[in-house]
């Protein structure tokens, strides 16, 4: 196994180590050997891995993700962005249209012409928003859960950079009212023309510079509560902006929900033993 090809991708300073499946097969990725490859300081560095492989039909690519603590998850917005680029790269799938077979569902994706490397997905829609029941603290105004592929909070707060974060958000992410599994947490603040996100991200158990599901379940809430038209960009901790579309129904139903991103390689390299 040694000497393996690896890529690292960044979708909005959310990093991902990707391996094409062809040539690594998915059962040489144990968790034990996906922690230490996106362990920062002693491994490559990522918020978590993605295995690609040839889908179940043409152009569809297969999407296996897996947060950095090793543990497979249905869905990551920024990875699934990042894998439309490679997917095309690697030539798995055409560029101008793909789906993604990912835990979570179907994902179709194209990469975008022009700069900044960008890629869009139709992401799998929200489901309807409820109230967990969690007691706000100072700063914060609501919470909604939700979930986009994955579970998510959503915390309203009159201010993401007073957010106690790291204390905050891992208090929250394993609270009994967002469910055994726990879920992602949100930090959003209303900016008028966008909003503005911090993530704690279960699985990798810290802040992540973005995150793309977590955008989409924010405006879906901000939106159904009038707050925001869309499309609304979400402007992440990394200083990079993500584009959320959709429809919203005369039942207040947010679908056809599309998230427009950054998905640039990094390097491209050899994996040591």
């Amino acid at each position: 196994m040694r000497g393996e090809i690896i890529f690292k991708m960044s979708g909005s300073g959310n990093d991902f180590v990707f391996i094409d499946g062809r040539a690594s097969p998915l059962e040489r990725w144990t968790p034990e050997r996906i922690r230490l490859v996106c362990t920062r300081g002693t491994g490559v560095g990522a918020d978590g891995l993605i295995v690609l492989e040839p889908g179940s039909a043409p152009g569809h690519v297969r999407f296996h993700f897996f947060n950095n603590d090793g543990i497979r998850a249905g869905m990551c917005g920024n990875g699934a962005l990042c894998a439309a680029r490679l997917a095309a790269w690697l030539e798995l799938a055409p560029a101008e249209g793909m789906v993604l077979e990912t835990d979570a569902g179907p994902v179709p994706a194209r990469c975008l012409e022009g700069e900044g490397e960008l890629a869009e997905i139709e992401i799998p829609v929200p489901t309807p928003l409820s109230n967990p029941g969690i007691d706000l603290v100072q700063g914060e105004r609501s919470m909604w859960l939700t979930t986009v592929g994955v579970p998510h909070l959503v915390v309203l707060v009159d201010d993401v950079g007073r957010v106690a974060l790291e204390t905050r958000g891992r208090e929250l992410r394993s609270h009994p009212g967002v469910g055994v599994d726990g879920a992602n947490v949100n930090f959003v603040a209303n900016g008028g023309s966008s909003l503005g996100v911090r993530t704690y991200e279960r699985g990798v158990e810290a802040e992540t510079l973005a995150c793309g599901t977590g955008a989409v379940a924010c405006v879906a809430a901000m939106a159904l509560e009038g707050a925001v038209a869309i499309p609304c960009p979400v402007r992440t901790a990394s200083g990079e902006t993500l584009t959320v579309t959709g429809e919203l129904s005369e039942a207040r139903e947010f679908t056809t929900v599309r998230l427009t991103g950054q998905g640039r390689m990094v390097l491209r390299g050899l994996l040591g033993g």
